[in-house]
């Protein structure tokens, strides 16, 4: 009998925390702000380190610490935090590694307010930042500095889905000690596993697809404990905790995540395909179909193409607009990754921030479309679309 390690599927369903004396089958909340001590000694032996136990909700709690370390065996990482919102996730690592002095590389093609921390937040405490393409090996080797501390990267990126070479940017920050962060939200460690690459840290936007329905805010980081260690001292002291709601929810929602998402690439990869033969379409951009430029990249870092969908309509901004309005079953949402497909106009949404010329240099240009593509049926998605895009002309 093989002593393999056990597969996703199984991790994400039976790693949970331990049984309490009422021998729940599921895992229950815990809806408490702090924890009693047994005695005086005990609480404070655990206030100094030299016991394991719980003090307060803001450092941890049972239903946080079950979806951590859930999130950690499933990303092979050695330690994480959860924090509330995938935006703190993006800056927590920031603020807890970087300080004056110090130089951070990042890709241009980036959410919105991920470039806004970097080039307005970070900047007030004295870091400086070089913005380089994705996609181009030589410029985050040019890039580097003396200074230089933390590379980040999103891939796929959001929303023109380029993406990093992995392997190449694990090794280079390993020579140069660089550390390594990439927001990992569109893949999930479901399609990716950046820390086989090399990745130091690991961030998630946990609302979107690890909740996967919409219901709520959360954010992971996770990574060699080394790097991890002293954003969850910074998280415990500033107070940007996860709900044990919310945690929950999300652990909960790990069970599925494998089936949603093979559902979600699969009904992604067949409205690519229907679209790069639409004559309305300009172009289309999918990880795994064998039209995108990283093709061969996205077959080796990712098990499937993801399930977001981005095109360009015919007819700019303004057709944009008319298509959008005409969508009878598709939400309009800013968010992502939920059962229920999506259809977003990012430059007047998630790069609405972003100036008109860094949009159309990662590729966002007026009539960009980007797709996240849900659990119905694959037929209502393309037909609803089809009609929309008739009604647009």
């Amino acid at each position: 009998m093989s002593d393999s390690k056990p597969h996703f599927e199984t991790i994400a369903i039976r790693a949970k925390m331990n049984q309490t004396a009422e021998k729940e089958h599921s895992t229950p909340l815990f809806l408490t702000s702090s924890f009693t001590f047994d005695s005086a000694e005990e609480g404070a032996g655990i206030f100094s380190g030299e016991l394991a136990g719980n003090l307060y909700s803001r450092f941890s709690n049972p239903n946080t610490d079950e979806f951590i370390n859930k999130l950690c065996l499933l990303e092979d990482c050695e330690m994480g935090v959860a924090v509330a919102s995938g935006m703190q996730s993006v800056y927590l690592p920031m603020a807890a590694l970087l300080q004056q002095g110090d130089h951070i590389v990042s890709s241009s093609a980036i959410f919105g307010n991920s470039l806004y921390i970097i080039k307005n937040i970070l900047t007030k405490n004295g870091i400086e930042y070089t913005l380089v393409d994705v996609d181009d090996n030589a410029q985050w080797e040019a890039a580097i500095r003396p200074n230089t501390k933390m590379f980040y990267v999103e891939s796929p990126s959001n929303p023109t889905l380029k993406l990093a070479d992995l392997e190449f940017l694990g090794n280079l920050s390993k020579k140069h000690d660089i550390i390594f962060t990439i927001d990992n939200c569109f893949a999930t460690p479901y399609l990716q596993q950046p820390s086989k690459f090399g990745a130091d840290i690991v961030m998630h936007s946990a609302t979107k697809y690890i909740d996967g329905q919409g219901r709520v805010l959360g954010g992971a980081i996770l990574g060699k404990e080394k790097y991890v260690k002293p954003c969850y001292d910074f998280n415990r002291r500033t107070g940007a905790s996860l709900s044990p709601f919310n945690a929950w929810i999300l652990s909960k929602s790990l069970e599925t995540l494998a089936l949603r998402m093979e559902k979600h690439c699969e009904n992604a990869l067949a409205l690519a395909k229907h679209l790069e033969n639409h004559p309305e379409i300009e172009k289309v951009i999918y990880p795994h179909l064998p039209s995108h430029p990283q093709y061969e990249l996205a077959k080796k870092q990712m098990l499937h193409g993801g399930g977001l969908v981005g095109c360009e309509l015919k007819g700019g901004k303004e057709r944009g607009a008319r298509f959008l309005n005409a969508l009878k079953m598709h939400s309009l949402t800013a968010n992502l990754g939920d059962t229920r497909s999506i259809a977003t106009h990012s430059a007047s949404t998630t790069h609405s921030k972003v100036s008109t010329e860094d949009q159309l240099k990662v590729g966002i240009t007026p009539g960009f479309l980007r797709f996240s593509v849900g659990l119905e049926h694959i037929d209502d998605i393309i037909k609803d679309i089809d009609n929309a895009i008739i009604a647009s002309k």
